[in-house]
């Protein structure tokens, strides 16, 4: 097989993986099999999913399309781990088995005011920084999916919610936005530093330092 076509194959694969939870089929083999079990296969397909991806981006040559910008990483990777940080830092009602959350009187705390979704925006400034950085077909195709794939999971994630959680759904998502600091220019919602925390943040820029130090040595490529 031709070896772009071998990526995107693998990329359309990891992303076909990704829509089941949204599909009447996530309920079906959950009620099957349970939903811890699910919750493992789901978990090892998608793992299985993102080592074929790497192996096919690796076997493909490279073919420039343009120029790459290649500091915008360097720019835009501390806000994506300082996003990152936050959200696997934060309680939010939108992650796996977290809807109770919705209930309490105030769901929307800390970086979640900012937005409902910070470890997708996370992987969206990854993904979208290093399309632009790199500059070639190969990347655009294994960057560009993750980019989709975070990009649609939003929605996706957000439609099953307010499926499952109706009413408590409809009240976080009055004080929330998708898009980062929506909510709170449209006076939904509010910046609170000390909910976030200098904690969250420094975890952020020291695992930014980490990958950014270490990066020639784990992806063979200089971030500088």
């Amino acid at each position: 097989m031709d070896p772009i076509a071998h990526l995107a194959l693998a990329t359309a694969v990891f992303l076909a993986i990704h829509v089941v939870p949204s599909t009447p089929l996530r309920s079906a083999a959950a009620s099957a099999i349970g939903e811890g079990p699910y919750l493992g296969l789901f978990s090892l397909a998608s793992l299985a999913g993102i080592v074929w991806m790497v192996w096919a981006y690796g076997q493909t040559p490279l073919t420039p399309l343009w120029p790459g910008l290649r500091h915008v990483p360097s720019a835009v990777m501390p806000l994506a781990f300082i996003l990152l940080a936050c959200g696997l830092m934060t309680p939010n009602p939108t992650v796996v088995a977290q809807g109770k959350l919705l209930a309490h009187a105030d769901p929307a705390r800390g970086i979640v005011r900012i937005t409902r979704h910070p470890v997708m925006w996370a992987i969206m400034l990854w993904a979208g920084a290093h399309l632009l950085a790199r500059g070639e077909l190969k990347s655009t195709i294994f960057f560009g999916g993750f980019l989709l794939l975070a990009a649609a999971g939003t929605l996706l994630q957000d439609a099953r919610k307010a499926k499952l959680h109706g009413e408590d759904w409809k009240r976080f998502a009055a004080l929330t936005s998708n898009v980062p600091f929506v909510a709170i220019a449209a006076g939904r919602n509010r910046f609170v530093w000390s909910e976030i925390g200098l904690v969250r943040v420094v975890v952020g820029l020291i695992l930014f330092g980490g990958f950014f130090t270490f990066h020639p040595w784990l992806f063979g490529a200089r971030p500088y």
